[in-house]
């Protein structure tokens, strides 16, 4: 079989169970880093994806009853295969989800000619061995991104069974964590969980997330009008996945507890509708579907304050990807989060907020009180978050993070290439 060059010489493989048309979650990362391989490099840029499902975590109209097929968007070729979409979160639906990406792709994996190098996405177990599978068949390298701790998550998410299967993902996540050339973390907090599977500190570099929306454009008062949301009102939104994980019953009953405040909750998840039901009665808690990717910032930007909650069991498993378009949106940032969790730190980092204890309606309601009653301390926490954002958290200083953490790979991986395929001199033994 031949195996033509890639247009700039080189061919590579992402895989990431999320991409686009998602907007929220892993999808815009995967997709941007996608895109920027197939231009600054003139890459020939593969991606293996699942189906659009996040976070309603429904399966796209425009792609049900599709079972394998190849979009071609901006330049890059995804290859999408059908898997199961749990509509409720336990650990044996999420087995399921991850069992089915597995079988699908090891049953047809991507139609494509030998790749360089295979880079992983790695909230999605399946996703991860995968990849190692493909790049060791190849022998190039596979460099995994943890987004997310599998095993960590299934203990801390408070998914039912979880517990259970918390030490099998964690094995698993070491077997494929094994296999790879480098890791990438997307935050410090997340290395001594890496380390602990097995990865020598040598082998993990920090890439983290960056800021992938614009700043808003459209002024708040118009947005706010437009939205039905009162000058006088204060505003709190929480964007983005309602899962269990994210622990939003503590909103609607901040809500109960502290009527004077309007709480919005925008998005979609396996918890929406019961959240719903939850809030049913109240005049001050607004449910609204995902703001349209033109109009997010501005969505964002209209709001007094923007809200990120975790249950209290939730440590080093995830830094909510939210935080970097909240923080571009230049509003103050209330988290009702662990203090000694990876969001608390990426918090404190940025100056653009405040903490108060998870799974505490009073201290949320207090907090977000206090910021109500201080405009110039608000706007001030919000300018600061604007700042880090701009200083720390740009496009191209993310993306070059992850190319460098893929020429390293590379330029580690090619002296073994090179054995590989060096002819044996004449007379030694075949």
């Amino acid at each position: 079989m031949s195996d033509p060059q890639a247009p700039g010489g080189e061919r590579l493989l992402l895989v990431s169970t999320n991409y686009a048309p998602e907007q929220a979650g892993i999808g815009p990362y995967a997709t941007q880093l996608a895109e920027h391989w197939a231009t600054a490099r003139d890459a020939e840029v593969h991606v293996l994806a699942g189906l659009p499902h996040y976070p309603a975590w429904r399966v796209d109209p425009e792609y049900r009853g599709r079972w394998r097929l190849v979009d071609a968007r901006d330049g890059v070729l995804v290859h999408r295969r059908r898997h199961y979409v749990p509509g409720r979160q336990s650990a044996l639906r999420r087995a399921a989800y991850e069992g089915t990406i597995l079988g699908h792709g090891l049953l047809a994996p991507p139609r494509m000619a030998r790749p360089d190098a295979v880079v992983a996405q790695v909230p999605s177990l399946a996703g991860g061995l995968l990849a190692a599978r493909i790049a060791a068949r190849h022998r190039v390298p596979f460099v995994p991104v943890v987004q997310d701790l599998m095993g960590a998550a299934a203990a801390q998410s408070g998914i039912a069974g979880g517990g259970r299967v918390a030490a099998l993902a964690a094995g698993i996540e070491r077997r494929m964590l094994a296999r790879a050339t480098l890791v990438g973390v997307i935050h410090e907090s997340f290395a001594e969980g890496v380390g602990a599977l097995g990865v020598p500190a040598a082998r993990i570099r920090l890439v983290p997330n960056w800021s992938h929306v614009t700043p808003p454009t459209r002024p708040r008062a118009a947005v706010r009008a437009r939205l039905g949301w009162p000058q006088e009102r204060t505003v709190l939104l929480h964007s983005g996945n309602m899962g269990v994980k994210q622990g939003l019953d503590v909103l609607v009953e901040t809500a109960r507890r502290a009527p004077e405040l309007h709480v919005v909750l925008m998005g979609d998840g396996s918890c929406r509708a019961r959240l719903a039901a939850a809030a049913e009665g109240l005049p001050n808690v607004e449910l609204l579907p995902p703001a349209p990717e033109a109009e997010f910032t501005d969505v964002l930007a209209a709001a007094d304050v923007l809200l990120v909650t975790q249950r209290a069991s939730v440590l080093d498993m995830s830094v909510p990807s939210k935080l970097t378009s909240y923080f571009v949106a230049g509003r103050p940032v209330l988290a009702s989060v662990a203090g000694d969790g990876g969001t608390a730190a990426e918090l404190r980092r940025s100056g653009g907020g405040r903490l108060v204890p998870p799974e505490d309606p009073d201290a949320l309601a207090d907090a977000a009180r206090a910021l109500a009653a201080d405009p110039a301390g608000a706007a001030a926490l919000g300018a600061a978050g604007a700042a880090y954002a701009a200083g720390h958290l740009s496009r191209a200083a993310g993306l070059a993070r992850v190319s460098a953490l893929l020429d390293e790979a590379l330029t580690a991986h090619a002296p073994a290439r090179v054995r590989a395929v060096r002819p044996a001199l004449p007379g030694a033994p075949a």
